[in-house]
């Protein structure tokens, strides 16, 4: 049952970031979207696609492969709506320049370990930008639902193989897509109970 925990990952991962790149295509809301989580996504799991392939957890290269993928495309949604991108870009071109320093230097186990702490970085953009905006009506539910399943899945294997480095990936992940989810779903009910001004959703765009 423990090497079916990388394919029930894989199912998880692959499509998870369709939900809202279908979301961003239909409504064009980006409100409460991060473009720096975006990017961080898309670089990181290439970044894991590397640790993986040394580690020889073959599987684990589609997921972290449709992520990078995906998450790019959403980074490229994001700035042809007008999302504000050119001074996070220089810290994330830093970022990319630290993860290929340290793989080279370090081998798969430095680049895991970088990765393990990785997460933090990539999801704090996420929720700060979903938490300080009023009505981040643009998060999809679906996208964070299925990032959960997937993180819990590796927060197991990783348990159960003692490897610190996906138990923390997984543990952060759990943690945040929760998070993440609670605030989207505090956002619809708030708009099922509250009539939204075009002021408050301006205000919202702004933030």
């Amino acid at each position: 049952m423990l090497e079916l925990l990388p394919i029930a990952a894989a199912f998880f991962g692959v499509p998870q970031y369709l939900p809202q790149i279908l979301k961003l295509r239909a409504t064009g809301d980006t409100t409460g979207v991060s473009w720096s989580w975006a990017a961080l996504t898309s670089v990181n799991n290439a970044a894991w696609f590397v640790y993986f392939m040394l580690s020889g957890y073959w599987t684990a290269g589609l997921p972290s492969t449709a992520a990078s993928v995906l998450a790019g495309t959403i980074a490229v949604m994001l700035i042809r709506r007008g999302t504000a991108w050119r001074r996070a870009a220089g810290l994330i071109a830093v970022w990319v320049g630290l993860l290929i320093c340290v793989g080279v230097i370090g081998g798969r186990i430095g680049l895991g370990s970088l990765l393990a702490t990785a997460l933090i970085v990539q999801v704090t953009p996420s929720l700060w930008t979903a938490y300080r905006t009023k009505f981040p009506t643009g998060i999809s539910q679906a996208t964070w639902a299925l990032v959960f399943g997937e993180l819990c899945c590796w927060l197991v294997f990783g348990l159960c193989k003692a490897d610190a480095r996906l138990t923390v990936l997984g543990a952060t992940g759990a943690v945040a897509s929760v998070a993440m989810l609670a605030r989207a779903r505090q956002t619809s009910r708030r708009i099922g109970h509250l009539a939204i001004t075009p002021e408050d959703r301006e205000s919202a765009q702004k933030l």
